[in-house]
């Protein structure tokens, strides 16, 4: 219909209209500049307190005496614990407000990080402590990063602006996950437990920021009533399962392959390369720089268009997955780079499509829940990704390769099968 009525139009006019139009929504994200800012930090942050540990994890084997399978449970049970709340957070959001699950949860987050600081900072045998602190991060990390796509769905009425404000907390998002291999060897370079009390101070601006920048659209309606909204979520599964369900799976492998790559390249650096502190961050920041680059482009050209999100993400698994598999010829420390730089850039090609798929593509009552179990599947992938990785590490480096280059070919085929935007 809109189509027809553009072919009525004198064509003057429509272009006048269209560019009313542009203004309209470039006036709407203009006038929340800060509000974006604002929730941008929030990704960023939960980024920092995990991914930030990555090139500390060989220091805190040596200063913990622990395998590397446990220290790679140090990442790993952050993930889980948040794996399990982060529906109860989705839900709750949807029924008493997204601030009042975020602001919490920012703060409970800052008290597991002083914990796991605390804890390695003045007791002989912390590990299981600072499992405990980490655990608490994951309860926190639940109630807030996951709930900012759902809010960003509610402050704007428009899908461009929508696809492009998601593009932006993605690559706030990628950019924590550049940063953080710099900041925390930076920090561990004076004290090996230097990033667990950093990550308070991170928390503690961004619930600041919350508090004074950012005001949830209000709303007259009622929260729908518990056995209605269950019966809502249960119509929207049936209705649009095929493609939530891929979404969900190919969110679950972009981030188990993101956080294999890192915990290799943080294991293989050191122990091979002899790289080391600071130097090693840069190393590692490369492919992730790759991958922060490509989620700001991807968000800022996919808009709305739906078959574009699927295509892009298609292309972007099968990069992933043939620079892995090509790393069967050869590890050299430049070659291997360039390589993982490659399927940084697919993996960050994908991420905004899937987030911009599924924000517009569920009703905002029942957002919160559906995207909430979409950071689950994530979550699922970043808690699998390194002890999985362990595990494969004490046999051939070939064996890592298939394993995550066979993922990354799976999620393009059910991205190729199951996503068809005519359906959504």
């Amino acid at each position: 219909m809109e189509h027809i009525e553009q072919l009525g139009q004198n064509p003057r006019a429509a272009k006048k209209k269209q560019s009313r139009a542009g203004q309209k929504r470039s006036n709407e994200v203009s006038s929340q500049k800060w509000a974006i800012v604002s929730l941008s930090s929030i990704p960023l942050v939960m980024t920092l307190g995990n991914s930030m540990l990555i090139p500390v994890l060989p220091t805190m084997e040596n200063k913990l005496s622990i395998s590397s399978f446990q220290t790679s449970m140090i990442i790993t049970v952050y993930s889980i614990v948040a794996i399990f709340l982060i529906p109860v957070a989705g839900y709750l959001s949807d029924h008493i407000g997204r601030k009042k699950v975020i602001i919490p949860s920012l703060i409970i987050a800052g008290i597991g990080g002083l914990l796991s600081g605390w804890a390695a900072w003045k007791l002989d045998n912390a590990y299981w402590l600072i499992l405990i602190g980490r655990a608490l991060q994951g309860v926190g990390a639940a109630g807030a990063a996951p709930i900012v796509m759902p809010l960003v769905g509610d402050m704007f009425k428009n899908d461009d602006d929508i696809s492009c404000t998601l593009g932006l907390i993605e690559t706030s998002n990628t950019f924590g996950k550049v940063l953080s291999p710099i900041l925390g060897a930076f920090l561990a370079g004076f004290i090996w437990f230097l990033p667990f009390f950093s990550f308070p101070i991170f928390c503690g601006i961004s619930v600041l920021l919350m508090i004074f920048l950012v005001k949830c659209p209000k709303t007259s309606a009622k929260p729908v009533p518990f056995k209605e909204f269950f019966i809502n979520v249960k119509k929207t599964f049936t209705e649009k399962g095929r493609w939530l369900y891929a979404i969900f799976f190919i969110g679950g492998i972009l981030m188990l392959v993101l956080f294999g790559i890192l915990f290799y390249l943080s294991e293989i650096f050191e122990t091979k390369y002899g790289i080391k502190d600071i130097k090693k961050g840069f190393f590692l920041a490369l492919p992730l720089g790759a991958l922060c680059l490509s989620s700001y482009i991807s968000g800022k050209v996919i808009k709305k268009n739906k078959v574009l999100m699927k295509w892009l993400t298609f292309g972007g698994m099968v990069a992933a997955a043939f620079s892995i598999a090509a790393l069967w010829f050869s590890i050299k420390l430049w070659y291997m780079l360039t390589m993982f730089l490659i399927s940084g850039v697919g993996i960050g090609i994908g991420l905004p499509c899937l987030d911009a798929l599924i924000t517009e593509g569920v009703e905002k009552e029942e957002r919160g829940t559906i995207t909430s179990i979409y950071s689950s599947m994530r979550f699922i992938g970043v808690a699998a990704g390194p002890p999985i990785i362990a595990l494969f590490m004490k046999h051939s480096n070939h064996w890592i390769f298939i394993l995550l280059s066979s993922l990354s070919i799976l999620a393009a085929i059910v991205a190729l099968k199951a996503i068809k935007p005519k359906e959504s």
